[in-house]
Parts: structure tokens; sequence; C-alpha cells
């Protein structure tokens, strides 16, 4: 998380400083840690970003502390029970108050799991806002011609 803290210049209000470790530990030590901050911080609403281990640790223990849950990015589906990913997407679905969706095919995935309506909130892609956001990180810099740079010969 460290090196995303970094390039993204984001400081966290919290942070757990999970270890290393299976996945089941890791959702485990989150669950742990989080419900402590939960009951420290009293928050109205956890926002659980993506289909990763820690959305659906974060979700869960958020939903067990009796606080509402968003899930960013909620409706994706790959229908590959198989990727822990889609696990991840489902379990966390079934649980939220609010699903933020980056498309009409999550929404209408929602739609079929019989979420209304006024539940889902389209918002767009965040990995495309953020590519955009970051765009002047990964061009060309002016330098790199001025130093004489060569793609794969640095």
């Amino acid at each position: 998380a460290d090196v995303f803290f970094r390039q993204f210049e984001l400081e966290p209000d919290f942070y757990l400083n999970i270890p290393a470790a299976s996945a089941n530990t890791q959702m485990a030590e989150i669950m742990l840690r989080l419900e402590k901050v939960m009951g420290d911080f009293n928050p109205a609403l956890v926002m659980a970003v993506g289909d990763v281990n820690s959305t659906f640790a974060a979700a869960f223990t958020a939903h067990k502390c009796g606080c509402k849950v968003a899930h960013i990015e909620s409706g994706l589906r790959s229908f590959d029970r198989g990727m822990p990913e889609e696990i991840n997407r489902i379990v966390t679905d079934s649980i939220c108050d609010h699903f933020f969706t980056t498309s009409e095919y999550a929404n209408s995935h929602l739609r079929d799991a019989n979420v209304a309506a006024s539940r889902i909130h389209f918002v767009g892609n965040t990995m495309i806002d953020t590519l955009y956001h970051n765009l002047d990180r990964i061009r060309k810099p002016e330098w790199w011609d001025q130093l004489g740079l060569q793609q794969k010969q640095y």
C-alpha cells in the first residue's frame, strides 16, 4: 500500500498496516483491526472499493458493526466462481446498502439480483478517472529527449 500512497499522494486517516500473509489471515487481521477503528470512530458509512480481499473484509466488518456499507465498483461480474475476486464481488454486493457502479453492465447485474434502482448509483470508472488524473505522470517527460534516452536502453 505504501507505494500507492506515495504515487497518488494519499495520506490515510487510518492505516491498518496488514502484514503479508495468506488471504484468510490477512482478511482476519483486517477485520480485527478495522473493528477497533469502527468502534473508536463510529462512521455512518464505510466505502469498500474494488473486488480484492480487503474489499470483502471491510464490507463484512462494517456490516457486522451495524454500519451502512457502500461498494465502489459494484455489480461487476465475470461469472467465474473460480476467481477469488468474483467471490469477493458477489459476497460484498450481497451485504451492501449503496452501490456505486462503473457501467450500465454493472447496473443490470445488480437489478438482476433484485437491488432497488434507488440504491444503484452510476458514477463512472474510477480506474479511468485515475488514469486521466495521472496522464502527466505517464507521458514521456521533456527531459527524456534532452538526455538522449532511448526506450529499453537505459
